[in-house]
This record gives structure tokens, sequence and C-alpha cells, in this order.
């Protein structure tokens, strides 16, 4: 469970979790976009899908719907790297 988080500490606190967490986010984007090409290949030829990149780019995906939420102040639960990665 987060701990309770507020005041005006908090607020200043997402600048630089926007700066960090935004530029770990913007490279793995890009990993992503390499992973949907190899497994889109990878299917059109096997019929199959790799199961651990379709996973990888499903904690992406949990991993930048936390970090908007806590941009747009909508919960005060830090995004990775500052909390534990959220998984599947």
């Amino acid at each position: 469970m987060a701990k309770k988080k507020s005041g005006r500490g908090e607020v200043w606190m997402r600048i630089p979790v926007l700066i960090i967490s935004g530029i770990i986010l913007s490279v793995w984007k890009w990993l992503i976009y390499l992973f949907v090409l190899i497994n889109f290949v990878y299917g059109i030829f096997s019929g199959k899908k790799i199961k651990e990149i379709s996973n990888l780019s499903g904690i992406w995906n949990i991993q930048v719907y936390y970090f908007l939420r806590y941009i747009t102040f909508v919960a005060n639960e830090r995004p990775f790297p500052f909390e534990k990665l959220k998984k599947i």
C-alpha cells in the first residue's frame, strides 16, 4: 500500500518524475515498436506470437498508465522507477 503523500512538495516532485520517468518510458517505447515489428514478422511466418515480448509490451502499457495517472494528478502513487515495477 502506498504511503499517503500530500502537500506542495508532492506537486513539485511531479517535475523530476515527469523528466526521469518520461525519458525512461520514451526509450522503452522505441523498444516496444521494435518488439511489435519482431512479433509481427514472427507471427506471419510461424502463426504464433513470442509470449515474452507480448508480456513486456503489456508491462510497458501498465507503466504508461500509472505515469499518466500520476502526472495528471489523478493518483499520488509514483510511477516506475520511483516505485516498484507493476506487472500484468
